[in-house]
């Protein structure tokens, strides 16, 4: 392979040579209609093509390899093999792409892999591979690795890399791992791991792990783990770990942990953190130092806290040093329980009730 290789460079920086870039006419075609080699800028070919730096390229079938980059606003179709040594590139390119840097203005597809970085302009398909960098002006489809970042205008569909960072413009579905952190502009659905953070303009579905934080502007939903936090601007819906504070503006349904605060308007189902807030909890609340409800709320379920606050209704059981509800109907157990709703013995040690 690697004489195979060697013999093909010698013989393209031979090509180069006797047609050089600037002599934009000078070039050689020894095929039976298209089928054959080509030597310098042949616009279209089925065999083997060798030219210095593409301008004129229509289309090529089988081998296409060059020494660099199309001149600006050149395009064409590749499909086959483009090599670059070092650097090829086309409008699109469907098939096996090998180089130190390779660059397509349009779709990039197939197998592609360049040590400095790869890119295209529009789509790229199958599997890519950069070593400092991979982009797509359009989509990316299939298993995408990116030495230092991987990005796209659109769309990110597979499996994808990128050692400090993955971003799509759009919606991001699959498995991505960005070293720093892992971002979409609308949707990321799937599974999401970043240093830092995983986080999406709309709502995050799946599993996201984030080294700091996870937050998505409307909703998370799924499995989402953050070291500081986890967030979601509406609702949050699944298991959520913060190691400091897990929040949503809107909707809080599952099990949700924060190490120093949990809160939400509306909870349904679990939440425990050092301080809990909330308007409306239907479940579970523990909160060792302090649970807040406002006066317009209520709770229906169970609390455990030091500080049971509850300015509005509460039914169930509250149970903790200090409890006060501003109506009671159910059970208050605690050092001090206090029931304003009560016209006697509204203040009561050790247990308050009410219907």
């Amino acid at each position: 392979m690697r004489l195979v290789s060697a013999a093909l460079a010698a013989s393209l920086f031979a090509a180069c040579v006797l047609f050089p870039t600037s002599a934009r006419g000078a070039r050689l075609k020894l095929a039976v209609g298209d089928v054959g080699l080509g030597i310098g800028d042949v616009p279209r070919l089925d065999g083997v093509r060798l030219d210095f730096r593409d301008r004129d390229l229509e289309r090529v079938r089988g081998i296409n390899a060059t020494l660099w980059a199309p001149h600006e606003n050149a395009g064409g179709l590749v499909q086959g093999i483009a090599l670059g040594l070092p650097v090829t590139g086309a409008g699109q390119i469907q098939g096996l792409s090998l180089g130190v840097g390779l660059g397509a203005t349009h779709d990039l597809s197939g197998i592609s892999a360049a040590p400095f970085g790869l890119g295209a302009g529009d789509d790229i398909q199958g599997i890519a591979v950069g070593g400092f960098g991979l982009g797509a002006g359009g989509d990316i489809k299939g298993i995408a690795v990116g030495g230092l970042g991987l990005g796209t205008g659109r769309n990110v569909t597979g499996i994808v890399v990128g050692g400090f960072g993955v971003g799509a413009g759009e919606n991001l579905r699959g498995l991505a791992i960005g070293g720093i952190g892992v971002g979409a502009g609308t949707d990321m659905e799937g599974i999401a791991a970043g240093l830092l953070g995983v986080g999406a303009g709309s709502a995050v579905r799946g599993i996201a792990v984030g080294g700091v934080g996870v937050g998505a502007g409307t909703e998370v939903r799924g499995l989402a783990l953050g070291a500081v936090g986890v967030g979601a601007g509406t609702d949050l819906i699944g298991l959520a770990i913060g190691g400091l504070a897990v929040g949503a503006g809107r909707d809080l349904r599952g099990l949700a942990i924060g190490g120093a605060a949990v809160g939400a308007p509306n909870v349904t189902g679990v939440m425990a953190g050092l301080v809990a807030a909330s308007e409306n909890v239907t479940g579970l609340v523990i909160a060792p130092a302090y649970f807040k409800v406002d006066a317009k709320g209520g709770t229906h379920g169970v609390s455990l806290s030091a500080f049971n606050h509850v300015n509005g209704s509460q039914r169930g059981l509250a149970l903790g040093l200090v409890n006060v509800a501003g109506e009671l109907h159910g059970l208050q157990v605690g050092v001090v329980n206090i029931a304003r709703n009560k016209k006697s013995l509204s203040v009561l040690p050790l247990v308050n009730y009410a219907k």
